[in-house]
């Protein structure tokens, strides 16, 4: 087909060569851990394969949060290896995200594990009270640092990209405006480019009518939210490197 990437081909055959291994890796460690397969050529619809049910994705459904982040980092990238999140139902993950390159290096997908720890972390606390007082040091968590898992983000997991979008629309947006009791036209030049700023690095505009989704919660036009993007985009490159300006209205 005219004008498409080359290196489709070898990136479709390092997914089918993947997909095995999702299903070998849920099995060994069983009930409690979700392997999944993304392809992030297409946002919307990520999900190739999965294996598990520990956060509900089925093949087919969109990346969350995480894998936007991902995606908006682009070929710069890395992996996030053994951090913990907690799902809408209070559920506690541990998780690992493992980008997937082809052969120039470009990032295209990821493999992704999600382990269930939420009993593994109450058998823990019943210890802990049963030997007695706290070590001074805090607790261990399930990451093996000494960060209690009260501290641990809720991430949306979701088939639907739109509820996605969403959950990080209510974080960067709404939650902001809230504590300084301010409506969008309220707020300063900066603290609007902060906010888009912010949802652009975490992969959000790289969704199908996610301007739209903005522009309507903001109550404001396609076209306002799409000069305020580029503005952002331009002050971002812009400024010197090490410097952040969307600690205003994002926080990671």
């Amino acid at each position: 087909m005219a004008g498409a990437d080359p290196r489709d081909t070898e990136r479709d055959a390092i997914l089918r060569a993947l997909a095995p291994v999702v299903d070998g890796i849920a099995a060994t460690f069983g009930p409690v851990c979700e392997v999944v397969l993304h392809d992030y050529r297409r946002p919307e619809r990520s999900v190739v394969a999965v294996a598990g049910t520990v956060t509900g994705r089925t093949v087919g459904g969109a990346m969350s949060e995480i894998g936007m982040r991902m995606l908006a980092r682009g070929d710069t990238a890395e992996p996030e290896l053994n951090y913990v999140t907690r799902t809408g139902d209070g559920r506690l993950v541990k998780s690992s995200t493992m980008v997937l390159r082809d052969s120039t290096g470009a990032v295209f997908g990821a493999l992704c594990v999600n382990v269930d720890v939420t009993e593994v972390d109450r058998v823990r606390g019943l210890l802990d009270a049963l030997a007695g007082p706290e070590d001074p040091t805090g607790p261990i968590g399930p990451t093996g640092r000494p960060a209690p898992p009260a501290d641990a983000p809720v991430t949306t997991f979701g088939d639907d990209i739109d509820s996605v979008v969403e959950a990080l629309l209510d974080a960067l947006l709404d939650a902001p405006l809230r504590g300084r009791d301010q409506t969008w036209s309220g707020l300063d030049r900066g603290r609007r480019l902060a906010l888009f700023r912010g949802l652009d690095e975490r992969g959000v505009f790289a969704v199908r009518r996610a301007i739209e989704q903005v522009a309507a919660r903001l109550g404001i036009s396609r076209a306002s939210a799409y000069s305020y993007l580029a503005q952002a985009r331009a002050a971002a490159a812009d400024a010197p490197a090490g410097t952040d300006d969307t600690s205003q209205g994002a926080q990671p």
